[in-house]
This record gives C-alpha cells, structure tokens and sequence, in this order.
C-alpha cells in the first residue's frame, strides 16, 4: 500500500512555481473600499459566502506592491508548517 500525500494550497508565498499566478480578472474598489471577486474565480477558488481570507501584503521601497488573499485554512497551515518544525525544537 503506497503512503498518500496531502496536497497544500496551490500557490504558497515564498515558494515561486512555474505557472502559479496569472490576472484572473480586473475588479474595481468603490466608494466605501469594496469589491466584489467574480463569481466564476470564487467557483475555481471554492470560496463561499462566510469564508475568512488573510490579506497578505508585500512591500517594496515601503509602499504596497502587492496584495494576497489565502483562504484562511490554508494560511493556518501555511503557518503551522512553517512555526511546528521550529516549536518542537524550542519545546523538545
């Protein structure tokens, strides 16, 4: 019997894959700092109505360049791969 592996988020920060990121689609901010995500990305994203999103930001020259939304269970795994390692280093 072979092992299965659990397959992460994607597209992960810091981890540059061919092929990861494209322009999905163009969205405008209004008047009170909302936008709306296109129906057909938050299909493809299963991002449903109640879903929490980290924003995640990069900064260049101490101005935004870009920004991130990571659904926020992937963010925390994200985290827990990156913090557990060195937790049961500092515990162990």
């Amino acid at each position: 019997m072979t092992k299965k592996e659990k397959t992460g988020p994607a597209c992960r920060p810091g981890k540059p894959q061919t092929g990861c990121c494209k322009v999905e689609s163009m969205v405008t901010v209004d008047e009170r700092g909302q936008m709306v995500l296109p129906k057909e990305l938050r299909d493809k994203a299963q991002i449903r109505a109640g879903d929490k999103l980290a924003l995640i930001t990069w900064q260049k020259e101490g101005q935004v360049c870009c920004i991130s939304l990571v659904k926020s269970d992937d963010f925390a795994d994200m985290v827990r791969g990156m913090l557990g390692p060195m937790m049961k280093e500092i515990i162990g």
